[in-house]
């Protein structure tokens, strides 16, 4: 295995995901035990993809099988996650956020500006949604992330507005499921995944071995 990929965990996530919060909460952990930095490879991944409309927008009509019980289910596991990984959240789930535009310009700013800037720009977006309660969805929003990350506001939204890019963020999406990512947050590492927001010491034990 290269060193390059030794050093780096990839990661398939969407930002209105919860679970994908608390699961950068866990690996922010096990970093923390590291010695080196094991840098994120992140993966666009649309949970709502079945619910868009041909212009991208999403159809809340649409049935996707999950009832106020699996909500309510699914937010106590937030609020016990939440208290484990002692994650700040001001909220447990969000139904009337669109993530697409945040990824958009993320995938933007992980192929044009370095590492640390993405990183800055993805975890201030996490923390707008979950521990500030922003749209992530909203432009101005976005502008204002990015340009605290050191990105510049003009070519945010010519990111947004370029059609070839959304096209190619879709297409990652679809990349995504063709290679078995049904559900996120999913870590893969030299052949081997983790899904779900798991511990640690599962992180460890991923990419360590041990």
């Amino acid at each position: 295995m290269s060193q390059q990929q030794s050093d780096r965990i990839t990661v398939y996530a969407d930002y209105v995901c919860p679970f994908c919060y608390l699961g950068r909460q866990s690996l922010a952990q096990y970093q923390d035990s590291r010695e080196e930095e094991l840098e994120i490879d992140w993966h666009p991944f649309d949970l709502r993809s079945q619910k868009r409309n041909p212009d991208g927008t999403i159809d809340h009509s649409v049935d996707d099988g999950k009832d106020e019980e699996y909500f309510e289910q699914a937010k106590q596991n937030v609020r016990q996650l939440a208290e484990k990984y002692d994650a700040e959240m001001v909220q447990e789930l969000v139904k009337d956020v669109d993530s697409l535009s945040a990824q958009v310009v993320s995938y933007y700013v992980k192929e044009h500006y370095p590492y640390e800037t993405w990183l800055d720009f993805d975890t201030s977006i996490y923390e707008a949604l979950w521990q500030d309660g922003e749209d992530i969805g909203d432009e101005d929003v976005l502008v204002e992330l990015a340009e605290d990350a050191g990105i510049d506001a003009e070519e945010v939204r010519s990111a947004l507005d370029d059609e070839n890019l959304r096209e190619e963020v879709r297409q990652r999406f679809t990349e995504a499921q063709q290679q078995g990512v049904t559900g996120v947050p999913t870590f893969a590492y030299d052949g081997y995944g983790a899904r779900g927001a798991v511990p640690p010491e599962q992180l460890r034990r991923l990419v360590e071995g041990t």
